[in-house]
């Protein structure tokens, strides 16, 4: 089985930024895609962004432009590097990783607050 941590989240402002990191307990490289899911207030969870295997992004229109997905294989992390956040991106974000045959694998979630 695979462990997800997520990190990094916290308070934010209106059109401010922040960096979650999501460390995995072994190697990613083997993950078909990993990404980032969000689920707010009321809210159904949601796609936010996913990275492939081969370095592929999708990124979700609602936050298309602003975040931005990438992975560090040697140190087993992807991270969503969210820009110009609205308080419309108030959620907890959730870490996802998926193999061909196995998953998903689901973090704890880090709470993202964007509020002034």
């Amino acid at each position: 089985q695979v462990q997800l941590v997520e990190s990094g989240g916290g308070l934010v402002q209106p059109g401010g930024s922040l960096t979650l990191s999501c460390a995995a307990s072994g190697s990613i490289s083997n993950f078909l895609s990993m990404g980032w899911y969000r689920q707010g207030p009321g809210n159904q969870r949601a796609h936010v962004a996913s990275i492939t295997s081969g370095d592929s992004t999708i990124i979700a229109d609602t936050v298309k432009g602003r975040f931005t997905i990438s992975r560090d294989n040697a140190k087993n992390t992807i991270y969503l590097q969210m820009n110009m956040l609205k308080p419309d991106d108030t959620a907890v974000y959730y870490c996802n990783a998926k193999e061909t045959w196995r998953g998903p694998w689901w973090g704890q979630g880090t709470q993202v607050t964007v509020s002034s």
